[in-house]
This record gives structure tokens, C-alpha cells and sequence, in this order.
């Protein structure tokens, strides 16, 4: 089954807002921006303002959609494919941006959240997802 979602790139100068999570079958540690499910009926940009205000209690200003990436992966074992509605947004409360971490409630527990440069990605040993995402916000 192909799972749509919409994720947020939220930008703080040269740092993206990512959770931290891990896959134990390939003993990686990796990140993505925040976001989740697209709910049946629910439109891209509903979903991703729900998701964010879900995850981390936050309201996101000046809203666009970026691009649309075609994901297939493998997570623990498991073939995965998602449609990434990917989004670029603000935060509303201005003081989020002078938090160091936050915690990121996820359906199955709560992930690690915190703000990371773009040039610390490396998609072999840190990486950043989905694919291509990461060449997408490094281009000029």
C-alpha cells in the first residue's frame, strides 16, 4: 500500500527542525523533518498543520508546498512506499525558535526533536529523509 504524508521543512538560518529515530535492523540513526499521515479526506497542508500541532503543539505561519517526492524504502526489514508532501513553513510563536530540543509525540511514543544544519547530513552514516530530500534544500 502507498501511505501519502505531508512533513514541514521549518528553517532556523542554516538548521532544519528534524526528530531523530532509529532502525535497529540496519543499525542506523536517522532524521526527517516533522509531519506524519495524510487522513482520508483531509487535504496535504491540513494534515501537515494537524501533524505539527500533534507533535509538538505548535501553529505554522506562511505555509507552502515545496515539492512532492516519491519514497520507497526499507524500514526495519519492512518495503515501504510513500507520495512526501514536502512543505515549507514558520513557526507562529517565535519563541519555539529558541528552543534547543524538543520532544516529538509520535502515535507509537515519543522521538527526539531538535534543530541540525543541513551540512551535517550525510545520507551515508547521518542521513536525512526522505531520499532526495536533502539535495532538494541544497540547491541554490
Amino acid at each position: 500500500m502507498i501511505r501519502p504524508i505531508s512533513i514541514c521543512v521549518i528553517r532556523r538560518g542554516d538548521e532544519i527542525l528534524v526528530f531523530e529515530a532509529r532502525d535497529e535492523k540496519r543499525d542506523l540513526t536517522y532524521y526527517r523533518p516533522l509531519g506524519g499521515g495524510i487522513e482520508f479526506g483531509e487535504r496535504s497542508d491540513d494534515a501537515v498543520r494537524r501533524e505539527l500541532h500533534e507533535e509538538i503543539g505548535a501553529e505554522l505561519d506562511e505555509l507552502r508546498l515545496l515539492t512532492v517526492i516519491e519514497n520507497l524504502f526499507e524500514l526495519e526489514g519492512k518495503a515501504s512506499h510513500e507520495i512526501v508532501f514536502v512543505f515549507e513553513a514558520t513557526l507562529a510563536d517565535p519563541s519555539l525558535y529558541d528552543r534547543h530540543t524538543f520532544v516529538v509525540t509520535e502515535e507509537t511514543g515519543t522521538l527526539p526533536g531538535y534543530w541540525r544544519r543541513l551540512a551535517d547530513f550525510d545520507m551515508a552514516s547521518s542521513p536525512l529523509y526522505p531520499e532526495g530530500l536533502l539535495e532538494y534544500l541544497r540547491r541554490p
